[in-house]
């Protein structure tokens, strides 16, 4: 006896099943600015970036060890150029979280989603439609409202090192969808060699005088709740936040995953009120509105313009390559 009603649910289910958890690391990631203040001072930023990645590295080259063997001398040099990226990524968002609120850390460096397609399309040399300018035009007012809380004044040293952030961001995402040496290579190890690039340069800047307390020195300064907030940055919000990404694109889609973690500054900004006491006043809940509403519109621009069949004329020549997804940049 037949169950047409029953199959199309059961379809259905792996993709609704992989939603929780997607949703999950976005709250995770919302969550990672505030952790990060209460583990970092401008002191300890570098020692914190190399303790937290020295947790995560060795779990990630031992689950991708047959991962990293495979890859090329080529794919191998081109993934740690994007470590030398992801590093300055890393130490702007860290040093301008320990300078301005984590609601204003999430949402400046959700900008990166209105960037993207922006700088494609600049290399691509194509134009992009005016309702995703105006969208891009609406975030970037959202975040002027944003930074000036209870009255206008100059954005602080954390708000622009978080949009320095952002940009940062952009190029990464751009680098890893455009460069050639490292089409075709496995997700984890790719992340992995990224991440052991980058610990290379927090760990040869630690050891310049001047540039803050040792890792050793701060590990011994910890209490339990900082090792808590360590371990959390690590595990959670690197490893867990990568697997699950890995996971759920299997079972789902990219752009669906994509859209859940978009959700992250709505987190970035719950947890900052919430827990953390932020009070942007009226302008600054004005600015996230806008922030999340120029990003969210800007987003689905670009997801109709991927969408968009190419004309005839064009089905001669190189199809045009995806704006970049985001989904897949290394935990925060």
């Amino acid at each position: 006896m037949s169950a047409p009603a029953a199959r199309p649910g059961r379809a259905a289910a792996p993709g609704r099943l992989a939603d929780l958890p997607v949703l999950l690391v976005a709250v995770v990631w919302g969550s990672s600015y505030l952790a990060a203040q209460g583990v970092t001072t401008t002191d300890t930023v570098l020692a914190v970036l190399v303790l937290r990645f020295a947790v995560a590295l060795p779990v990630l080259v031992v689950a991708g060890r047959r991962g990293l063997r495979a890859l090329s001398a080529v794919q191998l040099r081109g993934a740690a150029l994007l470590g030398l990226v992801l590093a300055g990524i890393f130490l702007l968002e860290t040093y301008g979280l320990v300078r301005t609120s984590a609601t204003n850390a999430g949402l400046i460096i959700s900008l990166t989603m209105v960037f993207t397609p922006l700088a494609e399309s600049r290399v691509r040399r194509t134009r992009l439609p005016g309702s995703f300018l105006a969208a891009a035009a609406l975030s970037v007012a959202g975040v002027v409202l944003l930074t000036q809380g209870a009255g206008f004044t100059t954005p602080s040293g954390g708000d622009l090192l978080m949009l320095g952030a952002a940009v940062a961001r952009t190029v990464h995402v751009l680098a890893m969808a455009r460069m050639e040496s490292v089409r075709g290579a496995d997700a984890l190890s790719l992340t992995t060699v990224q991440l052991g690039s980058a610990v290379v340069v927090f760990a040869l800047l630690v050891a310049v005088p001047g540039t803050g307390a040792s890792p050793w020195a701060a590990a011994s300064a910890f209490d339990g709740g900082d090792w808590l907030g360590l371990v959390y940055l690590a595990v959670f919000c690197t490893l867990f936040a990568f697997f699950v990404q890995m996971w759920a694109v299997r079972r789902t889609s990219p752009s669906r995953v994509s859209l859940l973690l978009g959700t992250e500054p709505v987190w970035a900004a719950a947890v900052g009120i919430a827990l953390a006491g932020d009070r942007p006043g009226w302008p600054g809940y004005v600015g996230a509105v806008l922030v999340l509403a120029g990003t969210a519109w800007g987003r689905s621009v670009a997801d109709r313009e991927r969408r968009a069949p190419v004309p005839p004329a064009q089905t001669t020549r190189t199809p045009r390559r995806q704006t970049p997804d985001t989904s897949g940049t290394p935990g925060r």
